[in-house]
């Protein structure tokens, strides 16, 4: 896919070449920082790259590995930044997914200076790349630091927070979802919440400075939706701005939804493993996951399935059946997936034809082995049938109808199962 513009690319590459300006006191001072990080540049390369099969642009050496130590390195003769321009490395003109897949590494903890400016350099492309509809994210974690990935950019998404109880409000109402925290573990959680309930200085609309805290955002966030309540001495369920009453005699989504704004406003690295801790450690089927509390039991696209693909239509077919089955939306969520699979199914496309395609995905999957072939085989079939005699996309008018409602949340997490599982292999060959 090629929705990155030349003007996109072109900014990013004059943000390595020429700096940013940042705030500095009462002025901006310029920054720069290396694309390849705290490594060597020609180690950053190979990292993503097989620079000994790579052809050289010097007819002196074999392959690119040589003739860029020689003009990289020994004689430092390539101008900077030159590999954003260079057609062996698919960036300037190449496919999004390839140019995504260097902008991740730049951001990777093993690349990455902590005592550099990465973190404008990240907000920066990211900015950018927004435009183009792509965005980094955090994907996963290493050593307590997120791992960015990137996905399909919903600008929608991002104007408010949503919080769980609002998100889960019709299933909470109907009781579909049973949710009850002891009182020991309120008090776990509070006190890991006041470990992170940090002072911030702010600058009002005068001038004026003055502190305010983590807490105090939070409850200006839980306003927007609904007012903070507890229960008192008296039973009552009366408005409160006590983080620990709120915490320990309010509604248990309403503990859910604080753990949510607090990660919204969280420095630290480690916030989202240690809240999981406690999830875990007292049996509470949640996890926070990127921002946001999901049950351990939901059948959602999580961030590792997300990252391991590199195709865009692929991946933003997934946020688009996690983002409908989420809203309870069954028929389009299912609708969204089975497009999913059907683009799966061509992931190795324009090098293999789709049979191939298929037979390289089960291949990988099974590991050359033929009971474990077989199964994903079988199951390859099975969903293929499933999609050729049920009338799954709505504008089908000679298939099966789908009668009961509830069938579609079997179709959705059998075929999400077998996806889920796939793309965990898609790394094992080469798509570009």
């Amino acid at each position: 896919m090629n929705r990155i513009s030349e003007i996109t690319k072109r900014d990013i590459l004059d943000l390595f070449k020429n700096g940013i300006d940042i705030p500095d006191l009462w002025e901006t001072k310029r920054v720069t920082y290396n694309y390849f990080g705290r490594l060597e540049e020609i180690e950053f390369l190979k990292r993503l790259y097989d620079l000994k099969s790579m052809s050289s642009s010097d007819s002196r050496f074999p392959d690119a590995g040589s003739d860029i130590w020689q003009h990289a390195i020994n004689n430092d003769d390539y101008p900077f930044c030159w590999v954003f321009e260079d057609e062996r490395f698919q960036l300037k003109n190449g496919s999004d997914e390839m140019y995504l897949k260097l902008i991740c590494e730049i951001f990777h903890p093993t690349v990455r200076s902590e005592k550099g400016y990465w973190k404008e350099f990240h907000s920066e492309i990211n900015r950018l790349l927004q435009n183009d509809g792509y965005e980094l994210y955090p994907a996963k974690k290493i050593s307590s630091r997120d791992v960015y990935g990137w996905r399909i950019f919903n600008p929608e998404e991002n104007k408010l927070f949503i919080p769980y109880s609002q998100r889960n409000q019709k299933a909470l109402k109907d009781k579909k979802i049973a949710l009850s925290i002891k009182r020991s573990t309120r008090n776990q959680i509070y006190k890991l919440l006041e470990k992170y309930n940090d002072v911030y200085r702010e600058t009002d609309e005068t001038g004026w400075d003055y502190d305010v805290t983590t807490s105090e955002k939070v409850f200006n966030d839980i306003h927007q939706f609904y007012t903070p309540k507890c229960y008192n001495d008296q039973k009552q369920y009366v408005e409160t701005a006590s983080l620990q009453d709120f915490v320990c005699y309010s509604a248990p989504y309403c503990v859910i939804d604080v753990i949510e704004f607090f990660e919204k406003y969280n420095r630290a690295n480690d916030f989202e493993a240690q809240v999981n801790a406690i999830l875990k450690l007292n049996g509470i089927a949640l996890k926070l996951d990127n921002g946001k509390i999901v049950s351990t039991f939901d059948s959602q696209i999580n961030s590792s399935t997300l990252d391991s693909i590199q195709e865009a239509g692929l991946k933003e077919l997934l946020q688009e059946a996690t983002k409908y089955y989420g809203e309870g939306n069954l028929k389009i969520a299912v609708e969204k997936l089975w497009d999913a699979f059907e683009r799966l199914k061509t992931y190795y496309s324009p090098t293999l034809d789709k049979k191939n395609s298929i037979n390289r995905i089960i291949r990988d999957m099974g590991g050359n082995k033929d009971p474990y072939e077989e199964l994903f085989d079988k199951e390859f079939h099975e969903l293929t049938a499933i999609g050729n005699n049920f009338r799954i996309r709505h504008h089908e008018t000679t298939k099966t109808d789908i009668e009961d409602d509830r069938y579609y949340d079997y179709f959705y997490k059998r075929c999400l199962s077998l996806i889920s599982v796939a793309t965990l292999y898609l790394d094992n060959g080469e798509m570009f």
